[in-house]
């Protein structure tokens, strides 16, 4: 299974806990992400731009 493959997989087991129904047919992973964070608010991330964030605190994936 390839990375398009996955990111739809996880997309609709995402869309299926929150909604409860399957997600439109015609959408692929990332237009799923889309359809469901598009309309959150935008993220208050100032606790990043705190002067006591060190490299040891971030984890990059492998």
């Amino acid at each position: 299974m390839g990375r398009d493959d996955r990111i739809y997989e996880e997309a609709v087991a995402l869309w299926r806990q929150l909604y409860g129904d399957p997600p439109p047919r015609e959408a692929g992973g990332s237009e799923i992400l889309g359809m469901i964070v598009g309309g959150l608010a935008d993220a208050d991330y100032n606790r990043i731009q705190t002067p006591h964030l060190r490299p040891s605190n971030i984890t990059f994936p492998r």
